[in-house]
This record gives C-alpha cells, structure tokens and sequence, in this order.
C-alpha cells in the first residue's frame, strides 16, 4: 500500500489572510503520515502572512509553489500517486497544470464553496484563491503552466457562484453538481467512467464542522462526503489535494483536529492504494 502513494504537506504563503490554514495542513499530513506509515514531504516554509492583492501574492509564493509542481511531477513521472495537504486552494495553480498533464483524460472533482473561475479581470476582491482553476484552464496567466480543459471540471457543491463564474456553467464549459440529496449519483453520472482527481476545499461542508476562512451555508454534512466519496472511489484515484483547513476557526483559538475529515475521506485514501 505505502509504496503506491505519497503524502505531501504545502507550508507555503500562498494568498493567505491568516496563519490558520498552513498549520491546519500540517494536522493533516501528520495524521495522515501516522495513519499510513509514511514519512510527508513538507514543501515551502512559513513567511509573513501577505494578505494583499492577488498579484504581491503570487509571486511571494511562486517558489514554493514551482516546488510544489516540481514534486507532483516526480511523483507523477514515477506512477506515485499524490496525496497533498496544502494551505489554500492557490496552491491548485501549481498541481493541476501537472494534473493535465499527466492524466489529460481524467476528471477533476472539485470540492468547494466556491467556484475559483475567476480571473483578474473578473474578479471583484482579487482574492487568489478565486483564481485556482482559471489559471490552470488558461483562462489567466498564472506563469505556473495551464492545459487543463474544462471539460474536465466537475464542480461539487458549489454554491457562492459569480456571474463570470455561472455564465462558464451554463454555457457548459464545464459541469456542475450542486448540493442535496442527488449529489453522490450526480458525481457518478458526470464522472462517466473517467480517472479522477479530487480537490477538496474545507469550506464545502456545512460551516462549523471544520474551521475554515469561509463559511457558506447549504454545504455538505459529513456523510454526504463520504457517501460522495465512495462514488468517487468506484473509479481510478490518481490523486487527492485537501485545502483550506484551519487548526482553529480564529487566532489563538482551540486547535481542531482532522480525524473526522480523514475518516470521510477513507474512500478517498482507499483507492489511492489501488
């Protein structure tokens, strides 16, 4: 089982707005390695939180984000398949160029709140990780590298939709699957058949099960995720990159820990050893 994947931890700066999300990676990837066995590789280092415009922090955090694309390639390239805790979705910008690359014909489900098509010419707040998969579909020049079609995007669970955003939606550049009861055989009819790599961002669930930046009503208990993730586990994992998870929902708060969320995920990290 420990020779087929890997765990990888982000401790980048990457967009962030507080130091909660890189250490709440860490949580995860400790968990994660005492779980499996495995020893994480831990990319980039703590630095000042930026907290600017969307263009300070890309390239504050382009040297550990081309590490970051530099490892899922080795990994890639020696048919390892990745597990990543990263700190924010930003980090997406770096993995999923590699994803394409590799895998063009597999899916990407993409667990979010959020939508993350925005470009900087669309977004309002400028913030990053709004960013994360336009750059990679090149509808932006993110310098990290792009390829991915988003035809291969599934949203799910989304439900904080820009306008730029539902317009790619409905003019069906890319599938959604909304919240509710059909969500897990949505997942499976998008899926279709294809190899998956799955994202997940924290603030998908229902606010406060996990600490997260956002918080969204109208999200996913978890059994919904892991109902949603025993579908996804019908078919060939290549990957799976978990973000936004906080150790605390404010600064100096209790920290939380991640063995609920791993242990909904257990589908998920199943089918990585297959």
């Amino acid at each position: 089982m420990t020779n087929q994947m890997q765990i990888t931890v982000f401790q980048g700066t990457v967009g962030d707005r507080n130091d909660l999300a890189r250490p709440g990676a860490m949580a995860i990837g400790t968990l994660m390695a005492e779980r499996l066995g495995l020893a994480p590789e831990i990319i980039g280092a703590p630095s000042a939180v930026i907290g600017r415009g969307w263009r300070e922090a890309l390239e504050a955090a382009r040297p550990p984000l081309n590490a970051l694309s530099d490892r899922l390639n080795h990994l890639f390239a020696e048919n390892i398949k990745p597990f990543t805790a990263s700190s924010r979705c930003a980090a997406s910008l770096a993995t999923l160029p590699v994803v394409a690359r590799y895998y063009p014909d597999a899916c990407i489900v993409w667990f979010d709140a959020h939508a993350d098509l925005n470009t900087p010419a669309t977004s309002v707040t400028g913030y990053l990780g709004g960013f994360s998969i336009a750059g990679p579909a090149g509808l932006w020049d993110s310098g990290l590298g792009s390829g991915l079609d988003l035809s291969a995007v599934i949203l799910a669970g989304a439900r904080d939709i820009d306008p730029p955003e539902q317009k790619l939606i409905d003019d069906g550049k890319l599938q959604w699957v909304p919240t509710g009861g059909g969500l897990a055989e949505g997942l499976r009819c998008a899926i279709n058949g294809r190899a998956v790599y799955v994202h997940l961002d924290c603030d998908v669930l229902e606010p406060g099960i996990v600490p997260t930046e956002y918080e969204v009503p109208g999200g996913l208990s978890l059994d919904d995720l892991y109902h949603a993730c025993q579908v996804i586990a019908e078919h060939s994992i290549i990957g799976v990159e978990i973000a936004e998870f906080q150790i605390s929902q404010a600064e100096n708060g209790a920290p939380a820990t991640p063995a609920a969320l791993l242990d909904a995920l257990s589908p998920l990290i199943n089918g990585l050893a297959r």
